[in-house]
C-alpha cells in the first residue's frame, strides 16, 4: 500500500514539476510573443487608450486623434488631406496592422519607444508621451503631383539630389485612410479597397515596379561613357537603323522613322530616342557591364528603405544578346519603380553623385527634442562628373528641342528623357508613358529631380507618350519645387 501511494506521489509531483516548467517557460520565453501577438486584444486596447503622435508636413500635422463614443479603444486615427498623403503616411487602424510610416514608427507615435520614456515613466511604468514623425515632403510639391495626375493611375516622386530629401510621393487613384482607422467600419472600406481593380492601396510610387522604357536609355548611355566605349555625348556611334537582333532576323525600328537614327549620337539618340542606338550599345558593352551600373543606381537592391521599403528595381542576368538589346532600350525583364528612376536623374544633376533618398528629417519626442536626424544622408558617386555633365546637356537638348519639350519651366534649365513601354503580350494593352528629369532655377539655384510613370488613362492608345501624359506632371511638380 505505502509503495502503491509513493508511486502516486512521485508521479504528482513530476506533473506539477512539469507544469511549473510549463509556467516558466511561457512567462519568461513565449510571454513577449504573445504580448507582441497582432491577435492580442490588449496591444490594441493600450495603443488606442490615449491620442497617438503625429506625421508632420511642412510644419504641419497631417494626422491626429480622435475620441471614440463606443468601445474599449478610446481614440482612433484621423487625417487631415488623407488621400493626398495616403502613399506617404499609410493607415494606423484598430483593425488592421498599420503600413508605410505609421507602422515603421509604430512605437515612437503610441509612446512605447524606449527613447521616450523619462526617469519617472521608467518607475511608474507608464506609457511615455509619444513621439512625432517630422518628413522631408514639400506639400507644395505634393498638391502638384497629386493634382496633376488626376484621375490618371499612376505613381511619382520628386528628390532633392543636393541632400537626397524626397519632396513628394504620390500614388494615383489613392485612398482616404481615415476609412480604415475605426474597428466598426474599417471591415467594409477594406473590402471595397481590396476588392477594386484599380488597386489604390498599392504604393506605385514605391512599390510597383514596371518595365521603364527609354528612361532606361541613360543608364546604358551613362555605361557606354563611363567604359570608354564613346568618350563624348557628340561622337557618332556604329547603329544601322533598323537594327537586327543578335541571333535573330527582328527588325528593331524606331517610334519616328524619319528621325536621323542612323549611327547617331548619344545626343541625337536621347533626343529622338532612338531604339536602334541603345540596343545596339547595350549588345557591344555587354550584360554584365550596363548590370554594373544599373546597379550602382540602384537596381537589384532589396534593401533600398526611405524607410519605407521600395520594391527592387531589377535588372536581369543569364541573357541571350538579343535580350540584352532590348534592355538596352527599358524592356525585356528590366522594371523599376519611379522612386529609382528620380534617384537616376537625381545623380545626373547632382555631378555623378547619389544622395541617399529619404522622407523623414527627423523623429523627435512630444516636447520637440530631436531623437534621431536622417537629414546629412550618405551619397556614392555613381559616374564621373565628366560623364554627369555630357548626359545633363543631353537630357537638356531632349527638353528643348526633342521628345520632352512638355517639361519646359520658364526660368529654369531642366534636362530630362521620355520613356514609352511596352505593356501585355505583344503590347497588346495601353503603353505605360514615362517620364524622368531635373530641374534647376535660373534665380535661386533650388534644384529637383522627379519621375512620373503614368500607367493608365483616359486618352486615346496613340496619344500615349512620355512627353504627352508623364512630361506635364514632371513639370508641375518641378515648378513647385523651384518657385522662390
Amino acid at each position: 500500500m505505502n509503495k502503491t501511494i509513493r508511486r502516486a506521489s512521485v508521479f504528482a509531483l513530476l506533473l506539477v514539476l512539469a507544469l511549473l516548467i510549463r509556467a516558466t517557460w511561457v512567462q519568461f520565453y513565449e510571454g513577449r510573443a504573445l504580448a507582441d501577438d497582432k491577435d492580442n486584444r490588449r496591444n490594441a486596447i493600450e495603443t488606442y487608450s490615449a491620442p497617438l503622435g503625429n506625421i508632420i508636413v511642412g510644419g504641419r500635422s497631417v494626422t491626429g486623434s480622435a475620441p471614440t463614443k463606443t468601445g474599449d479603444l478610446k481614440y482612433k486615427r484621423t487625417y487631415t488631406d488623407g488621400p493626398l498623403y495616403a502613399a506617404v503616411t499609410g493607415y494606423a487602424s484598430q483593425a488592421y496592422a498599420p503600413t508605410q510610416l505609421e507602422g515603421i514608427y509604430t512605437d515612437l507615435l503610441n509612446g512605447t519607444d524606449s527613447r521616450l520614456k523619462s526617469v519617472m515613466d521608467t518607475l511608474t511604468n507608464q506609457r511615455a508621451e509619444p513621439g512625432n514623425v517630422v518628413t522631408t515632403i514639400d506639400p507644395d510639391v505634393q498638391k502638384a503631383a497629386y493634382e496633376a495626375l488626376g484621375d490618371k493611375k499612376g505613381g511619382a516622386v520628386a528628390i532633392d539630389p543636393k541632400t537626397g530629401k524626397i519632396l513628394a510621393v504620390v500614388s494615383t487613384p489613392s485612398y482616404d485612410p481615415s476609412s480604415l482607422t475605426g474597428a466598426n467600419t474599417a471591415g467594409a472600406a477594406w473590402q471595397r479597397l481590396t476588392s477594386d481593380p484599380d488597386k489604390p492601396l498599392v504604393n506605385r510610387a514605391l512599390r510597383q515596379p514596371l518595365p521603364p522604357g527609354s528612361t532606361f536609355k541613360l543608364v546604358v548611355a551613362a555605361a557606354a561613357l563611363e567604359d570608354g566605349l564613346y568618350t563624348s555625348v557628340d561622337e557618332r556611334t556604329d547603329s544601322p537603323d533598323p537594327y537586327t537582333l543578335p541571333g535573330t532576323s527582328r527588325e528593331l525600328t524606331n517610334e519616328n522613322p524619319n528621325a536621323p537614327c542612323t549611327n547617331a549620337t548619344i545626343r541625337t539618340a536621347l533626343e529622338y530616342s532612338c531604339n536602334n542606338v541603345f540596343a545596339k550599345m547595350a549588345v557591344k558593352l555587354g550584360q554584365d557591364k550596363v548590370k554594373a551600373m544599373a546597379e550602382k543606381f540602384g537596381f537589384n537592391d532589396d534593401r533600398l528603405d526611405v524607410p519605407v521599403r521600395a520594391y527592387t528595381s531589377v535588372y536581369p542576368s543569364d541573357m541571350y544578346p538579343s535580350q540584352t538589346a532590348l534592355t538596352g532600350i527599358g524592356q525585356f525583364d528590366v522594371t523599376a519603380t519611379p522612386l529609382q528612376m528620380a534617384m537616376v536623374s537625381a545623380a545626373m544633376a547632382n555631378g555623378g553623385k547619389l544622395v541617399s533618398p529619404h522622407m523623414v528629417a527627423q523623429i523627435t519626442d512630444s516636447g520637440g527634442d530631436v531623437l534621431e536626424d536622417y537629414d546629412g544622408a550618405g551619397s556614392k558617386q555613381i559616374v564621373s562628373s565628366s560623364t554627369a555633365e555630357q548626359l545633363q546637356s543631353a537630357m537638356e537638348t531632349v527638353v528643348n528641342k526633342g521628345t520632352g519639350t512638355n517639361a519646359q519651366v520658364p526660368g529654369a534649365t531642366v534636362g530630362g528623357k521620355t520613356g514609352t513601354a511596352q505593356h501585355g503580350e505583344n503590347n497588346s494593352q495601353v503603353p505605360y508613358a514615362w517620364f524622368t528629369s531635373y530641374g534647376k532655377s535660373d534665380s535661386s539655384g533650388k534644384e529637383v529631380a522627379v519621375a512620373v510613370v503614368v500607367e493608365q488613362s483616359d486618352a486615346a492608345r496613340s496619344e500615349v507618350s512620355g512627353n504627352g501624359l508623364a512630361a506635364p506632371v514632371a513639370k508641375a511638380m518641378m515648378q513647385a519645387a523651384l518657385k522662390d
